[in-house]
Formats: C-alpha cells, sequence, structure tokens
C-alpha cells in the first residue's frame, strides 16, 4: 500500500489491477441478503479456480430458505380451506341414486297411466252399437271388432286382460248390442251370457199328419219357401247332415219321398232368410231331438221285433193318420200288428188317400185298385216309407201297443172321431152297419 493524503495517507495498490467488468457489491444488498458488513480495505475472497467446483458459503442455505419464505405471508382462513376442497365420494353416489330413483319411478308412472288408459272406457254414449262375434272367433279377433267399433281402446291391452282374467273361452256368437262405456268386465259378461240382439225370425207349425206336399204348400203360402225348391231338396236326403236316422233310409225306387216321416212336426221359429235346405236340416234334426226323449229300451224294441227305424216310423205314419183320440193309438197299432203277424193286408184307407194327394171324403172301388206299393189294399206288409209326419204318440204307441186280439176297426162317424173294433169280420161287419146308422 501507499499513503494518500485523502485516504489517511494510503492508497490500495491493488486498485487497478480489478476486473474491469466486476463492480463493487453495494453494502446495502449484502445486508438485505444478510451478509456482514466487509471493511473497505477487507480482501477479497479468492477467485475460484478454473475447473474446480465453486466453494459453498455456509451461509448459502440460510439466505435460500429465506428467500423461498415470503415475510409476513398471510396464512388462508379455515372455511375458505373447505371450500376448495372437491365434493366427497358418498355425495356424489346419493345423488346419482335418486336421479335413478326417479328415472324408475317416472317410467313406471308412464306404464301405469298407459295400462290404465288404455283399459278404461272410451267415451260413454246411448246410441246402441251393434256387433256380430262369429262362431270359432278368437279372443284377439273379437278385441278387434270391439276396437273397430269404438267400444274398447286397445286389443292388446284387452286381450292381456282377458288372459290375466282367464276370459275369452266361453264367448257364444251372435249379434250383440253394446253401449260406448261399459267397461271390460260388462262387454265379457255380455258375451259370456250370450246376451245376443233377438233377430229377426219366421216362425211356422207343422201339424201332426202333414205330408211332405203339404209341408211345402203351407211354407209356400206363408212365403217361406219356394215350394219348387223344397220339394227338389226333399228327394235328396244326403245333403242334409244334421240327422243321423236319414243316413240309413233305404234307397228304394218305389219311395215317392225319402224323407217322408223324417219332417218332425212342430212349431219351428228360425233366423229370417232361412233357406229351404236350412228349414229341412232344422225339422230332421228335431227328429232326433224327439227320439231322444223315448223310454231307454226302445231301440232294445225294435232289435227284438226286426224292425228299423224307417219301419218304426213308416207304422207310426199309419196309425197318425188313421187316429184322433190318443187312447187309441195303442189299439190301432196293436191291429195294424196282428195283421202283419197273420200275413193280412193292411187295408188302410190312409194309405190310398196318400197316392191321390187330396184328401177324399169317400174312396170309390177305383181308387182302391190304384197301382203303386203304398197301395195296402192290394199289398201285404208295411207300405215303402211313411206317408205323413208322425206325433211322438204315435211313434210310442207303435212300440208299446195295446195287447188285443182286435183285427178290424171302423169310425163311428157320430163326430166323436173313436173307432169301433172286432176281432172277427162277421163283428166287423155288424160295426160297419152301426156306424152306418150313427152317421151325422
Amino acid at each position: 500500500m501507499s499513503k494518500d493524503d485523502d485516504n489517511n495517507g494510503w492508497k490500495s495498490v491493488y486498485t487497478g489491477n480489478l476486473p474491469e467488468d466486476r463492480e463493487e457489491p453495494d453494502a446495502e444488498p449484502a445486508r438485505a441478503r444478510g451478509d456482514e458488513e466487509r471493511p473497505a480495505n477487507a480482501p477479497l475472497p479468492p477467485r475460484a479456480r478454473p475447473g474446480s467446483p465453486p466453494e459453498r458459503s455456509s451461509a448459502a442455505p440460510a439466505r435460500n430458505a429465506a428467500a423461498s419464505k415470503p415475510e409476513s405471508a398471510p396464512e388462508p382462513e379455515e372455511e375458505e380451506a373447505e371450500d376448495d376442497e372437491p365434493p366427497k365420494k358418498g355425495h356424489a353416489g346419493f345423488w346419482s341414486f335418486l336421479i335413478a330413483l326417479g328415472l324408475v319411478v317416472l317410467a313406471a308412472a308412464s306404464i301405469l297411466f298407459y295400462v290404465w288408459n288404455g283399459l278404461r272406457p272410451p267415451g260413454s254414449s246411448d246410441q246402441a252399437v251393434r256387433v256380430t262375434i262369429s262362431k270359432g272367433m278368437g279372443a284377439k279377433k273379437v278385441g278387434e271388432t270391439l276396437e273397430a267399433q269404438g267400444l274398447i281402446r286397445n286389443t292388446f291391452l284387452f286381450s292381456m286382460w282377458l288372459k290375466y282374467k282367464n276370459e275369452g273361452s266361453r264367448f257364444q256368437a251372435g249379434d250383440y248390442d253394446f253401449k260406448p262405456g261399459m267397461t271390460n268386465g260388462e262387454i265379457v259378461a255380455k258375451l259370456n251370457n250370450g246376451e245376443t240382439v233377438a233377430a229377426e225370425t219366421i216362425r211356422f207349425t207343422i201339424p201332426e199328419g202333414f205330408t211332405v206336399v203339404q209341408i211345402a204348400d203351407r211354407l209356400a203360402k206363408e212365403g217361406i219357401v219356394d215350394k219348387d225348391k223344397f220339394m227338389n231338396a226333399v228327394r235328396n236326403p244326403s245333403q242334409f247332415a244334421n240327422s243321423t236316422w236319414t243316413k240309413l233310409i233305404p234307397t228304394d225306387d218305389g219311395l215317392r219321398y225319402p224323407i217322408e216321416g223324417y219332417l218332425f212336426p212342430e212349431t219351428y221359429e228360425l233366423k229370417k232368410g232361412s233357406t229351404e235346405s236350412d228349414i229341412i236340416d232344422r225339422m230332421l234334426a228335431e227328429l232326433d231331438r224327439k227320439l231322444g226323449t223315448l223310454p231307454e229300451d226302445w231301440q232294445s224294441v225294435l232289435e227284438e221285433r226286426g224292425w228299423t227305424l224307417h219301419e218304426l216310423l213308416t207304422a207310426a205314419s199309419l196309425v197318425e193318420r188313421e187316429v184322433v183320440v190318443d187312447e187309441e193309438r195303442p189299439i190301432v197299432a196293436g191291429i195294424i200288428l196282428n195283421r202283419l203277424d197273420k200275413k193280412m193286408p193292411l187295408q188302410i184307407d190312409a194309405t190310398i188317400q196318400y197316392l191321390l194327394d187330396k184328401q177324399k171324403d169317400k174312396l170309390t172301388n177305383d181308387d182302391l185298385k190304384v197301382d203303386s206299393p203304398y197301395n195296402t189294399y192290394q199289398n201285404k206288409g208295411l207300405p215303402p216309407g211313411p206317408i205323413s209326419s208322425p206325433s211322438l204318440k204315435s211313434i210310442e204307441a207303435v212300440l208299446y201297443p195295446a195287447d188285443t186280439d182286435y183285427l178290424y176297426y171302423v169310425t163311428k162317424k157320430d163326430g166323436s172321431n173313436t173307432h169301433l173294433f172286432a176281432e172277427t169280420f162277421k163283428q166287423h161287419q155288424k160295426n160297419i152297419r152301426e156306424s152306418e146308422k150313427n152317421a151325422k
């Protein structure tokens, strides 16, 4: 060092040797970093050699720590820290459950409303709606018909409702009148009970003892059938399927009308517009029904006698045309059987009248000579077939005849419609004279 006047007479000899780019640090920044104030004449720290790691001062960590921590930084409040926290998982799951539950309830409510709305009756009305339920129509088809007429809202729901209620198998065919506004239960009850609308009908009566020709004449007169069509139909019994017994009718060329005697005499009511075949079918079916009311042994009786139903109806038709009073039917039936047993001609006037097609008050000798298998004056045994439609009482009389020795009978002609009976021809002649004496 050299002495200088401005610096207490001393001057650093190193001043001129400092590097040009290095400046003396200010005292104030040193204090800010926490360095102790270095005297002006304090020697500089030695410079690091090139390539050697710099020396670290023990004060460096302290300076770094002091620099990383801001002075007097305010601490955050607890409430603000809680607001910044993410939502807890439990809260999110609870809200998801509520949303899912709401969707399920909404869907269930929608389905229930759909079902309720689909099953409730449409708007009510006092105007009846005519619906025809055909035979064999299934529950689904019935539902479609009802929906088309505005009586139900939804065929699918109606069908499901029927399955749930186990309904639909007892519906009866026919025409129904329903009023809009009826419940499903009311509609089903009506279909199950067969509460059909009374259709327009035709009503006619066939008297006991009528022949096929007389039946045709009466029905034609009442405007129910065409006579020619009716007569053509009775000549072809094979077309009628409603009778079991018509299939057993003999194929005899001598029969005038094959189903003569099979058209049961009764009062009938049929749907308006029924054809000739429909009417004949119905009458044939009635015969089957009436035969079903006979005593259980009636077929056994026929078998023991060696007869067929055709022969039973033939004999019963003779009784029907000869007898008026019911008490005499078994007696006359017994006489017919007695004469058949003795191989005697029946000599029944009703068979001749049948051939004439018109009732005559008195038969002539020429009438009795008509050439026909139905002529019981010239032919022994029963005629080829019935000559009229016998009643059930005449059929029962032939099945269970009176046990007598009578072979003859004659009308009293006194207006009583009764007969005189005889066992011998001589007694019969006497009865004829007595009958003529009482003639009125």
